[in-house]
């Protein structure tokens, strides 16, 4: 799996950051590790284990414990800090540096951050941000869409009806996020963000018009950058002599990156409406979500849980 990196620029745009001190552009700075640290212990003199690729926080704690060391001492352990040469270091609560960080920051070209948030909500944003950026991901060919609130990931060979399906769907009311090229972003261990490429965002292919805006035509309600993979659909031309799922009580499974995404296979044939169809699908997968299976409900009101359990 290749190593991700996100610019500092990026960050510090996404996180509301200050420049207090930068050698060079932050644009060229790159990170790599999605963690953050507060360097307390370090700061006391524990240096063993320290990752110098992480980005250092700097809280209220933090400040108030090296304003009672003695000067001497705090020299030491700040300069062994910016020694490391860190991708930065972020002063939260709009405090202001102590003299000696603006030095190391300087003589080691450490970038010197500040932020108005406080420390814990700094950090969760940053790691959000930096889960999201270094996520390990992949590219698939297909349609992605938000329907009813649930990202919907469209797959199926060329010309069986995804993009076609997506603009029906974007007319009724819901939202593109990706036609053609599908980038999906494993973010934790159970949850996949699927975006498009920027290069071709907002853009969708319709065989025999050809390429359209779907934000400049529908408006900009009609798109997303992005939305959690929910379920995935497969669509395939309809063969009377398969046999397709028509109850709904085991639903199959998609994997991403090592994550099961509920998916479901939908035979296409003329006359079929698939945008209501993944409508209702969308919808539904929600109520599993909540707990409730009308097919269960179904066979418990008739009687027949026990045969179906027994394969009866």
């Amino acid at each position: 799996m290749p190593q991700f990196s996100v610019t500092l620029a990026k960050i510090a745009e996404e996180s509301n950051l200050t420049t207090l001190y930068a050698a060079k552009d932050l644009s060229e700075t790159k990170v790599i590790t999605a963690e953050v640290y507060r360097p307390g212990i370090m700061l006391a003199g524990y240096y063993q284990y320290f990752d110098n690729t992480r980005i250092q926080i700097i809280g209220l704690t933090e400040l108030s414990y090296l304003q009672e060391l003695e000067p001497e001492v705090r020299r030491t352990h700040l300069e062994k800090l910016f020694s490391f040469r860190p991708p930065c270091v972020i002063l939260t609560r709009d405090l202001e540096p102590l003299p000696e960080m603006l030095e190391f920051a300087k003589k080691y070209s450490v970038p010197l951050l500040r932020s108005t948030e406080m420390t814990s909500p700094l950090m969760s944003s940053l790691i959000t941000t930096l889960n999201t950026e270094l996520a390990p991901r992949i590219t698939r060919h297909g349609v992605l869409v938000e329907v009813a609130g649930e990202g919907i990931l469209i797959l199926g060979d060329s010309g069986v009806g995804k993009s076609e399906t997506a603009i029906e769907l974007v007319k009724r009311g819901h939202r593109l996020v990706a036609d053609d090229a599908v980038e999906l972003r494993k973010v934790s261990s159970r949850k996949i963000m699927g975006m498009a490429p920027a290069n071709i965002r907002h853009f969708i292919e319709l065989r025999g018009i050809g390429i359209i805006n779907v934000a400049r035509l529908f408006g900009a309600g009609a798109v997303k950058n992005s939305v959690e993979v929910e379920m995935v659909v497969e669509l395939e031309p309809w063969e009377r002599t398969k046999n397709y799922d028509r109850t709904g009580l085991e639903m199959d499974s998609y994997d991403i990156l090592g994550v099961a995404v509920p998916s479901m296979l939908i035979p296409v044939m003329p006359g079929r409406n698939l945008a209501v169809i993944l409508e209702t699908a969308a919808i539904n997968n929600r109520q599993k979500e909540m707990g409730y299976n009308a097919a269960q409900e179904l066979l418990n009101t008739l009687g027949l849980q026990n045969d179906i359990g027994s394969g009866l």
